[in-house]
Formats: C-alpha cells, sequence, structure tokens
C-alpha cells in the first residue's frame, strides 16, 4: 500500500530532483541504484527532463513526444513502470488521451496507477462514458481498484447522471471497505445528492462518524443545491460544534444559503468566522458580496466588492445582479461598463442580467445600445443571450423587435427560444401570434414544455381552441404539472365552462393556492357564489392555508351578489388568521363592504390599513359617488393627496366619475389641471373619463379637446365620445365619430350602440338608425337589450311614427321594460296620441306602480287636449296609491 501510495503521489503533484531519487529507488528493485553519474551534457537524462518540465507546467504533446522518443530509445518504458505511468500522466494532461491510450495497451504489465490515470484523464477531459468503460474493464481483468480509483469513477458516474452504474460502484466501495474513507465517501455523498437525492446523501453521510472537512463540504454544498438551507445551516453548526476548521469553501457554501434565505444577520455572523480565521479568495468575497446583493444591502454589498483584491466575472455578476433584483437599472448598467473597460471576460450570465436591467419602457434607448454591442460580439448567437433579448423588447412593449431577434436566431432550433418568443406574445396580449407560434412549433417537430403551453392558454379566449390544446396537453402528459392544470381550469372559468373547469380542478393530484382561487373566483364571476363558498369551506377541511389570493378570492364572491353576511365571516377569519391588514386582504375587505353599500365599514377598514393599495382607494371613492355621497369621495381624494400617495389613473378616473356627477365645471378643470402635471391627460382611463365630465357639465368642445389628448384611444373613449356627442344632440358628429372608431379597428360593444342609436334618434335618422341596430347582431354578435329598443322607439317617436313604434315593442324578442313604454309614453305626449299614450301609460305603471312620471304624463297628455276630468281622475289615482312627484330643482 505505501508503495501504491507514493507512485501516485509522483504523479500528481510536483517533486524536486532529489525526492525523484529517492522515489526511484522505491519503486524499482530496491538492490538496484539507478543514479548515475552524467558524464557528457548531450546525453539526455528523464529526471533532468521531469524535474525542469514540472516546475514550468509545460504538459503539452510536443514535450511528451519528445519524451516518448527518448524513452523508447533507452527502453525505459519496458523495464521501467514509474516512467511508463508518468509519459502516460503527460499524455492525459496535455489532452492527448488518443496518444495515452496507445501507450497504455503497450505496457506490459499496467498497474493500479496506470488504470487510475487514465481513469481520471478521461475524467479530466469529460469523456466520462470512457472512464466508466476503462473502470468496468480494469475489474474485469482482476485489478483492484483504490481510493483514487473510486473517487474518480464516482465523479464520472455522478456527471453523467448514472444512478445504475453510480450505484455498483457502491456496492464495491461497501465490499472493499473504502466506505470510510473521506476521498470515496466525499464522491458518494456528491452522487447521492446529484442523482439520488438529497436525503439519501444524507443518509450516507451519518452512516459513519466523519471528522473529514472535505465530505462536510459536500453534504453542505449538495443542502445548498437542493435548497435545503436551513439543513445546510444547521450542519454547519454541528461541524462548528465539533470543532472542524471550516475553510473557504464551507464559507462559501453557508454564504449562499444565507442570501437565498435572506438571513443577514446569519450571514453577517459567517463573515465574522472568515474574518476571524483569516481566510480570503475570490470565491468568498464573492460570496458576500452576493449575501449583501440579495438581502437589498447594495451599499455593502459596494464595500465589499471594492475591498476585494481580484475580482472575477462572477463576482461582477454578483453586483451588477444585485442591482438589477432592487431595480436600480443605471447602477447595473454603470457597473457593466466598469467591467468591460476592465477587460473581464463576460458570460451569458451577466449578460442576462443587464439585459434583464434594460427591460423597462424608459429604457429602450440603452435596451438598443445593449443590443448593439452583443452584435459585435460572439453573444449573438448564444440561445440563452437572444431568449433574454426577446424577453426585454417584449417588457418594454417593442414585440417587433423581438420578433426580429426571434427570427434571426428560429434557426437554432431550440425549444426554449420558441418559449420565450410564445410568452412575449402573451404577455403584450398576441392571442392569435402565440397560437399560430405553438402550432410552427408543433409542425418542426418541437416540443413545447409546461411554460410555453400555459403561456398560450392564459392568452386564449376560445373554448374550441381551449379543448384543442387540453387534448394535447393529455396526450404529452403535461396534464399532471401544475401551471398547466391551473391554466386550463383558469380558461373554462374564463370561457364560461364551469362544468369543465371543475373536472380539471378534480383531476389535479397537486392544488395550491393558486388553482384554489382561480376555482373560487370562477364559480363567483359567474354567479355561482353558493359553490365557491362551498368549495372554500372543502379547502379548509383539507387543511391548506389560506392566504391573501384566496381570502381575497372568496371576497371576491361576497362582492359579486354580494352577501354582507358572508362577508363579515370571511373578514372574522382573516382576522383569526393574522392576515385581515395585509394590503391585498383588506383591499379586497374594502371593496367588498363598498360594493355591500356598507361604506362606514368599508371606510373604517381603509383607515386601519396600515398600507392602502390604489384599488382599494379607486373603489371606495366610487363607491361614494354611486351612493351619493359626492363630498366624501372628493375629501377621501384630498386626504389621499395630502399623504403623498401615489395617484394612479384608476383613482383619478373614480374622482372625475364623482365629479360628473355635481356637474360642477370649475372641479374638474381644476383636476384636470393636476392631471396634466401628473403626465396623465393621454391615458386611455382618464381621458375617457375626462370627456364624460366635460360631455355632463355641458362644454362638448373641452370634451373634444380632452379625446384628442389621448394617445391610443380604446373603443371606451370612442365611446364616451359618441355617448357625449349624441346626448348634445349632435348626431351627425356622433356618426362620424363612429365611422372614425371602426377604421381604427376597434370593435364597438353595447354601450356604444345606445350612443349611435340616440344620434341617429336626435338627427331624425330613421333608416340609419335600422341599419345600426340590424347590425349589431349581424356584425358584431351583440344582442340589443332594453336600452337599444328605447333607442329604436325613441327614434320612431320623434319621426311621428307611433303606431310603427307600436308594432316594432310589439314584435321585441324580449319583454319590454317600463323604459320602453316610458320612451312611447313621451313621443304620445309630443304628438298627442292620446289611446296610445293611455295604453303605454298603463304598461308603466303595471311595470312600476311607483313610477310618478307615468301618471304625470298621462295627465299632462289629457290636459293638452282639454280632458280635464280624464287628468284630475289621473291625479285622484295618484293620491289614492300614494305616489308623490319629487319637485324639481335646480343650482341656480
Amino acid at each position: 500500500m505505501n508503495y501504491l501510495t507514493k507512485q501516485n503521489n509522483l504523479t500528481n503533484i510536483s517533486f524536486s530532483f532529489g525526492r525523484l531519487i529517492s522515489s526511484l529507488a522505491i519503486t524499482g528493485n530496491p538492490s538496484v541504484v539507478r543514479v548515475k553519474t552524467v558524464e557528457h551534457a548531450d546525453v539526455f537524462d528523464p529526471l533532468h527532463f521531469f524535474n525542469d518540465n514540472t516546475k514550468t507546467i509545460h504538459y503539452t504533446v510536443k514535450n511528451s513526444k519528445v519524451l516518448h522518443a527518448h524513452l523508447l530509445k533507452s527502453d525505459l518504458l519496458r523495464s521501467d513502470i514509474f516512467y511508463a505511468n508518468t509519459l502516460l500522466d503527460w499524455y492525459c494532461k496535455s489532452s492527448s488521451m488518443d496518444n495515452a491510450l496507445k501507450l497504455f495497451v503497450t505496457i506490459p504489465d499496467p498497474n493500479v496507477i496506470s488504470w487510475n490515470i487514465m481513469v481520471s484523464g478521461y475524467n479530466n477531459r469529460c469523456l466520462f462514458d470512457d472512464s466508466w468503460r476503462f473502470f468496468h474493464r480494469m475489474v474485469s481483468l482482476g485489478f483492484e481498484p483504490n481510493e483514487f480509483t473510486y473517487g474518480s469513477v464516482l465523479s464520472a458516474c455522478t456527471a453523467l447522471q448514472a444512478t445504475m452504474s453510480g450505484m455498483q460502484v457502491y456496492a464495491f466501495v461497501m465490499k472493499n471497505g473504502f466506505f470510510s474513507n473521506g476521498y470515496v465517501r466525499a464522491g458518494m455523498i456528491d452522487f447521492f445528492t446529484k442523482n439520488r437525492g438529497f436525503d439519501e446523501a444524507l443518509r450516507v453521510f451519518w452512516d459513519v462518524s466523519c471528522e473529514n472537512v472535505v465530505c462536510w463540504n459536500t453534504i453542505i454544498s449538495g443542502a445548498v443545491r437542493n435548497e435545503e438551507y436551513w439543513v445546510a445551516l444547521d450542519l454547519f453548526r454541528q461541524m462548528c460544534h465539533r470543532f472542524l476548521v471550516p475553510n473557504s469553501f464551507t464559507f462559501s457554501s453557508v454564504l449562499s444559503a444565507c442570501a437565498a434565505l435572506g438571513e443577514l444577520e446569519m450571514g453577517k455572523g459567517v463573515q465574522a468566522r472568515v474574518i476571524k480565521c483569516g481566510a480570503k479568495d475570490v470565491f468568498l468575497g464573492t460570496a458576500i458580496v452576493d449575501l449583501y446583493a440579495k438581502c437589498g444591502e447594495l451599499d455593502e454589498a459596494e464595500k465589499e466588492f471594492t475591498r476585494m483584491p481580484i475580482r472575477n466575472v462572477v463576482s461582477w455578476t454578483a453586483i451588477i445582479s444585485g442591482f438589477v433584483q432592487k431595480g436600480d437599472s443605471f447602477s447595473a448598467l454603470k457597473f457593466f461598463k466598469e467591467m468591460i473597460y476592465a477587460r473581464v471576460e463576460i458570460n451569458s450570465y451577466t449578460l442576462t442580467s443587464v439585459i434583464t436591467a434594460c427591460a423597462k419602457p424608459y429604457m429602450i434607448k440603452e435596451a438598443m445600445e445593449m443590443h448593439s454591442w452583443i452584435l459585435k460580439t460572439r453573444f449573438y448567437l448564444d440561445p440563452v443571450v437572444g431568449a433574454a433579448l426577446i424577453n426585454m423588447y417584449a417588457k418594454i412593449g417593442a414585440i417587433d423587435l423581438s420578433e426580429k431577434v426571434f427570427r434571426g436566431m428560429e434557426n437554432f432550433k431550440t425549444p426554449g427560444i420558441w418559449t420565450v418568443m410564445v410568452s412575449s406574445f402573451a404577455q403584450n396580449e398576441s392571442s392569435l401570434k402565440a397560437v399560430g407560434l405553438l402550432q410552427r412549433m408543433l409542425s418542426e417537430g418541437l416540443r413545447p414544455d409546461t411554460y410555453c403551453i400555459s403561456s398560450v392558454l392564459s392568452v386564449t379566449d376560445s373554448l374550441d381552441l381551449g379543448r384543442q390544446i387540453h387534448c394535447y396537453v393529455l396526450k404529452a402528459g403535461l396534464i399532471f404539472y401544475l401551471p398547466v392544470s391551473s391554466s386550463l381550469l383558469t380558461l373554462y372559468s374564463k370561457c364560461g365552462s364551469l362544468g369543465e373547469s371543475h373536472k380539471v380542478f378534480d383531476q389535479m393530484t397537486i392544488r395550491d393556492n393558486v388553482s384554489w382561487a382561480s376555482m373560487i373566483v370562477g364559480f363567483a364571476e359567474h354567479g355561482f357564489a353558493y359553490f365557491a363558498f362551498q368549495l372554500f369551506r372543502e379547502m379548509i377541511l383539507e387543511g391548506t392555508r389560506s392566504d391573501q389570493i384566496i381570502l381575497a378570492a372568496i371576497l371576491k364572491a361576497c362582492s359579486a351578489h354580494p352577501f354582507l353576511k358572508k362577508g363579515k365571516e370571511i373578514h372574522g377569519y382573516a382576522l383569526r388568521a393574522g392576515i385581515s391588514d395585509e394590503t391585498v386582504v383588506g383591499g379586497a375587505l374594502v371593496t367588498m363592504y363598498s360594493k355591500c353599500c356598507a361604506l362606514k365599514l368599508a371606510r373604517r377598514v381603509f383607515d386601519m390599513l396600515p398600507l392602502r393599495d390604489q384599488v382599494s382607494c379607486a373603489f371606495l371613492i366610487s363607491s361614494y359617488a354611486q351612493n351619493g355621497l359626492i363630498e366624501e369621495a372628493i375629501l377621501l381624494f384630498h386626504e389621499l393627496l395630502k399623504s403623498d400617495m401615489a395617484i394612479d389613473s384608476f383613482i383619478l378616473s373614480s374622482v372625475l366619475r364623482a365629479i360628473s356627477l355635481l356637474s360642477r365645471p370649475g372641479i374638474g378643470t381644476q383636476l384636470h389641471s393636476r392631471i396634466t402635471k401628473m403626465g396623465l391627460e393621454s391615458d386611455t382611463s382618464v381621458g375617457s373619463s375626462l370627456v364624460v365630465t366635460y360631455s355632463k357639465c355641458g362644454s362638448i368642445e373641452d370634451c373634444c379637446k380632452a379625446f384628442e389628448q389621448i394617445d391610443k384611444p380604446d373603443f371606451i373613449s370612442w365611446t364616451a365620445l359618441i355617448t357625449s356627442y349624441a346626448q348634445h344632440g349632435k348626431g351627425a358628429e356622433a356618426l362620424k365619430a363612429y365611422e372614425l372608431m371602426r377604421k381604427e379597428g376597434n370593435r364597438p360593444d353595447s354601450v356604444t350602440f345606445v350612443g349611435v342609436l340616440s344620434a341617429c334618434s336626435h338627427n331624425g335618422l330613421v333608416e340609419d338608425g335600422y341599419f345600426h341596430f340590424n347590425s349589431m347582431a349581424k356584425d358584431y354578435g351583440i344582442e340589443p337589450n332594453n336600452r337599444h329598443y328605447a333607442c329604436m322607439v325613441d327614434l320612431l317617436g320623434r319621426a311621428g311614427r307611433l303606431k310603427e313604434a307600436e308594432k316594432f315593442i310589439k314584435s321585441m324578442p324580449i319583454e319590454p321594460d317600463a323604459l320602453v313604454w316610458g320612451t312611447l309614453l313621451a313621443a304620445c305626449k309630443v304628438h298627442g296620441n292620446i289611446e296610445l299614450g293611455r295604453l303605454a301609460a298603463g304598461k308603466v305603471t303595471e311595470l312600476e306602480p311607483s313610477d310618478a312620471g307615468a301618471y304625470v304624463s298621462l295627465s299632462n297628455i289629457y290636459a293638452d287636449f282639454g280632458h280635464w276630468e280624464e287628468a284630475q281622475e289621473v291625479r285622484s289615482q295618484m293620491r289614492g296609491i300614494g305616489v308623490k312627484k319629487e319637485p324639481g330643482w335646480s343650482f341656480m
């Protein structure tokens, strides 16, 4: 054993001339001394050659061949295994495994060291299959492997992820008694960590008491790799209690665990141990920088970074990624520029971090500069960098540039690139392009992953297409992946197919809180609140812990119907769970109480929130306005301004709706000025609300100006303008606006057609009114409701075609309501049609007995024609049933 150990040391470490002579004396026949006096300087001495070249580490193929030639000439290869093994090692270290193999087969009697050199040589060249084959051949020829053999072959099995082969080596180790050897045990622990699971690796580690630091380092790093961070920290604690001295590798792994957990104070304690031990190297310094960066302490991270005497690419990437994570893109770019000036080698990980920093709408210039720099380097062909560029442009909103990058890389046939492009289309709501690209993937033989399928399902609103994707998911075996099944049930819920959605939910083997919340929201949004509550109870009985997402979902069910009592019960549950004051739950409670018209409770919850979000503020303001509490809505908005809360477009839209009910143009103008200062006048929702506000305040000119300031008007903006024109009697302008809206590619909705039909009514365009009314169902699939029928009745009534209006009402496929009959009654008053007016008034009072307007209108019709007795009789009927006409009032 001593013989083998000394030989192996000679093949793996540098040695001096004197040590070499003593080694030679051992490796051969002890009675023969091989040291001879060199009489001539030109005589080749292999010992001098070994010594000189080992010191300068010139393991080149040329030097190896020179040595090979001289050893052949002197016949030392056949007579001395030491020279053969040394030359074999030189070939391996010079990456010439073919020459090493040729030499190996010529060695008359190779020993264990010869085999070890070949096995480790293949390992070092990442030729792990060859390493395993050589080990198998070695064992089959009867050679007994030693600890170095087992260590090398275990590394090969680990790299190959060859579980069965690794288990065979493990059996050999147990059988031959090398289990307690630290070098072999470290290899076994590493193998089990990467191939058999961390629990088995931990069992192997604890099977034998070990004081070897390498084994401890291996199990700690394995815990970190498997995201068992607390286990890694506990192992480190036990290691210190055993008075084992951690090294840089130990500290680096433990600091990584602290960084992943966000345990800054614990990390500082480890750093103190590092300073005490005097451990210093670039990897340890990088781990400390990464700790501070991931814990958000960028100032400290920068200080530690500047103190590092040597920085590698990992160090620079750690500090850049820290700034990116913190959202400080400009600092990340500054460090990247410094990295370029320092001529540090840049890798794809660095670039993806910098590209992520540029993925912001206001950094389009920096993004394109970064792209230009990449095109000048070799990285433009890297699929990982290409995917990051596609994602960057998608987040900026420049999806056309994402497509250009993709077209330049689609020939790589890398599924990851295609998946990123599909998700980019999904992010930008380009559902047709996302589905089209998925179809291309399948036709070209690429297998989409779970993320790709989930992205397509998230933007799909077609039930038929969803079912087709569902079939593919079942065929490909992706249904058992949580993101895919969750996306499927959400799709079915969105399309109104709750039966299929619930079927997918029942078949899910694993349900996370998002899937429970999706199913609850699906039931709530489609009017099945009872099932939503039943599902919530089922979830609690299964032992699933409710979080903010689920409670917000069930509160949404309470808001939709509304169920105030149930909402209070959920509020109590949230209080017991200790999450009632969380932002998401608190906002959902405010919304629920607001929609249930319990505004005092809504305000009480709102005032108790430690952090108020924009959504809850907007809902409360909107609820105040809808319930006629305009002053409270404006005061709340003023309070938000004084508290320096960030005001978004949603809040501003809610305030504008409240102001529009006041018909006070002065307040609207003041708010418009503030909106202009904030730069939100071009926002679609804010601009649309300004249009409505000015319209209700009677200023159609300001209404048009507000519309012109909108950057990209959507159908809501156009509808607001059309309705405003119609309400101000500008029918022709309303119809022109409608045609412009269609040319811009905006699809009208039912509210748009109310404005269009009202415009036709004000201009007396009966034929145009019929055309647009029929166009609703024919061209856009919108079924008319009572408001649309009332507009048509108003159109016919203004044109004096009362009989046609009556016939139109009788032909309605839905039951006419009081609004339709009331519109006909108003037309009868204008044109003095007593008989039809009496019929219309009877229908209105039948549907809404407490409606004073119908009685008054009929009474006025009688009075206009001098039928005073009938008029008085109608007034008597009003007094008899207790209907009172509210007196009119004015701001003036």
